[in-house]
């Protein structure tokens, strides 16, 4: 069990928290799911950025899915090999595209007709050959939140079954474009199988057809997205999951790549906070505490439910009541009529499933220092990022400020 209180004294607040414990359980189930297989699991380095997470998955075994180059950047840093590094993203810059040549990563995943010729023209100008995916937008709708659905046709990501077809022949005939993967990714947070398991076998058919001009690829990237439990949500189980995938792929020989990341990240991180004091508006009652939506931004983005915990002495009844943060906006919020107890001055709140999509999405907003981050494991706590300083706020500005 975690001590939050212990923490709260050691690190102060606000605060989040991770358990790596968790984080390997997890990643060894789905790594179990997919032993039958050639497989890679490419870490999504998106849902929680900080080195010591990367490291501590790249230690794992795990490879890495970055959608910049500063997330490449950051999967070399934390010992992920090359050849298990994938850059995915819809905008990549030239210059984006040039160092992910050099680095000679696994290889570019990519989203359209004019990004694959952006980048088969910079591997000629670097006179390399560059390997490939494209990622294929199958057109199904994953039931999820609109906001994080990316596989259906008025979404920005990927290309058409037809244009993917167009683009793999391109690519075939290129002297500096080596077509190596297909990929696709609809949506996170997916607790449906059937979508899964409908895209899948629409982009293996589409492999099947390729093989047939003697196009043949080595990998099939399922992307991420696999969903977990914030409010009592019915889950996938990984296995399921898994034979879902495998079952599309008769008579191919493929390494399948799955990109997993709030399904290893989000209910192994806390955000701490502590309550400053208690304000009532007519009926209304707030909890003001000391975290905010520059630090947890999915409440305010999504509407999105965290459970959250009072570490309180407090006996009384609970009540409805909202928890917000300093910051000057009415978006600023945890939850809404949420029930808690009545709440003392540096009681402490902990929001839970804030291991994915929390720091990583976090901003300065108000001039406010964002959080220190911590890991916990083997029932130690470690300090994984400082707290950020008004100092280092200011610190690019300075020299710039005119007397």
């Amino acid at each position: 069990m975690i001590n939050f209180k212990e923490l709260a004294n050691e690190y102060k607040t606000p605060l989040y928290i991770y358990d790596f414990d968790y984080m390997t359980s997890q990643y060894n189930k789905l790594k179990e799911a997919f032993k039958g297989r050639k497989s890679l699991l490419a870490y999504a380095v998106k849902s929680n950025s900080n080195l010591s997470v990367v490291k501590h998955f790249a230690d794992l075994g795990s490879g890495a899915d970055c959608v910049s180059i500063g997330e490449v950047r950051r999967a070399f840093l934390a010992g992920i090999p090359s050849y298990k590094i994938i850059f995915s993203g819809v905008g990549k810059s030239d210059d984006e595209i040039q160092e992910a040549i050099l680095k000679d990563i696994l290889y570019i995943n990519v989203e359209s007709e004019a990004e694959l010729k952006r980048v088969a023209l910079i591997a000629k100008e670097l006179d390399k050959v560059c390997r490939i995916s494209i990622r294929v937008n199958p057109n199904i709708d994953p039931k999820t939140h609109p906001y994080i659905s990316t596989g259906l046709h008025d979404n920005k990501f990927g290309v058409d079954l037809n244009s993917a077809k167009r683009m793999y022949i391109f690519a075939n005939n290129s002297e500096h474009l080596d077509p190596v993967g297909i990929h696709f990714h609809i949506g996170s947070q997916l607790t449906k199988l059937e979508p899964i398991r409908e895209a899948a076998e629409i982009v293996a058919d589409l492999v099947r057809s390729l093989s047939t001009i003697n196009i043949e690829l080595k990998f099939f990237d399922v992307g991420g997205g696999l969903g977990v439990e914030y409010d009592k949500e019915v889950t996938i189980e990984p296995y399921d999951y898994a034979q879902a995938i495998l079952g599309t792929l008769t008579s191919l020989d493929l390494t399948v790549i799955c990109e997993p990341g709030r399904f290893l990240t989000a209910n192994a991180g806390y955000f701490l906070t502590k309550v400053l004091y208690e304000k009532q508006n007519a009926e209304k009652k707030f909890v003001v505490v000391d975290g905010a939506m520059n630090d947890l931004l999915r409440p305010a983005l999504y509407n999105a439910y965290h459970k959250i915990e009072a570490i309180t002495k407090s006996t009384s009844e609970e009540r409805l009541v909202d928890i917000v943060g300093p910051v000057c906006e009415s978006g600023d919020f945890f939850a809404k009529n949420y029930s808690l107890p009545e709440l003392e001055h540096n009681d402490l709140l902990v929001i839970h499933s804030a291991g994915a999509y929390g720091f990583g999405m976090g901003s300065n907003y108000n001039t406010r220092a964002r959080s220190a981050e911590v890991a916990v494991e083997k029932g130690a706590s470690r300090l994984i990022r400082k707290r950020e300083t008004f100092e280092d706020l200011i610190a690019l500005e300075l020299e710039f400020l005119q007397s």
